[in-house]
């Protein structure tokens, strides 16, 4: 998108249409948008919690914040050899931020960032852009209670883009296009509130009763029913 003026309104309008932006490179200057053929969720009562994570998250390791250092967890994302968050990117999504379109969820621990997550709100809709981590099973932390967050405050979508290895064994699943538009629309009928989780209570438990592991319990791992 050389030579156009990209703003925080196309790129919500763009995630409204079923687009998200891209860079090729940190480096690159222009933006494309894609619109994969089979797009990545996961299933707000299908995300995958090992035990050891979910020892990690009841012993209390990190310190989990939202909001409170967005701009650094967008940099810690991009703190990679190979990225697509440019500098347009970034000061995209610090604008979002600024609108309250996006958010970040960030596990501290002895008065350091850790890891996180960051992605963009709209109605029922969350769109997870990257997440990072610098210590073990931060980006997984914040994962868990992102997903605690959405089942609390009546979000419908939790949309990965795509689906990596990492996501996979987390409980991401595949869906194709169509659907996931359905999804969209529904979702964007809604609107979540992504503060109405309490910061003290407890993410697992918010999960079970929302139905946590029900998906995996019945069998199903289509992704297209």
């Amino acid at each position: 998108m050389s030579g156009v003026k990209l703003t925080p309104e196309i790129v919500l309008r763009a995630y409204a249409a079923g687009l998200f932006p891209m860079a090729e490179t940190a480096d690159s200057p222009d933006i494309f948008w894609v619109e994969p053929s089979r797009r990545g969720i996961i299933p707000l009562d299908g995300l995958h919690i090992p035990r050891r994570l979910a020892r990690t998250i009841r012993k209390g390791v990190f310190t989990v914040r939202v909001n409170t250092a967005f701009v650094d967890v967008i940099d810690g994302c991009a703190d990679r050899p190979t990225t697509w968050i440019n500098p347009v990117i970034r000061s995209l999504y610090i604008e979002l931020h600024e609108m309250g379109h996006a958010h970040s969820v960030e596990c501290w621990r002895e008065g350091r960032l850790a890891g996180g997550l960051y992605g963009v709100v709209l109605g029922g809709a969350f769109f997870g852009e990257s997440m990072f981590s610098k210590a073990r099973d931060a980006s997984k932390v914040a994962l868990v209670h992102l997903m605690a967050r959405l089942n609390a405050g009546g979000f419908t979508l939790l949309d990965t883009q795509f689906v990596t290895e990492h996501l996979a064994r987390l409980g991401a699943i595949e869906i194709h296009r169509i659907h996931y538009r359905r999804l969209l629309r529904d979702a964007l009928r809604r609107q979540g509130d992504f503060f109405a989780f309490n910061q003290d209570d407890d993410p697992l438990r918010v999960l079970e009763l929302a139905g946590y592991g029900r998906r995996k319990r019945d069998g199903d791992a289509s992704g297209d029913a």
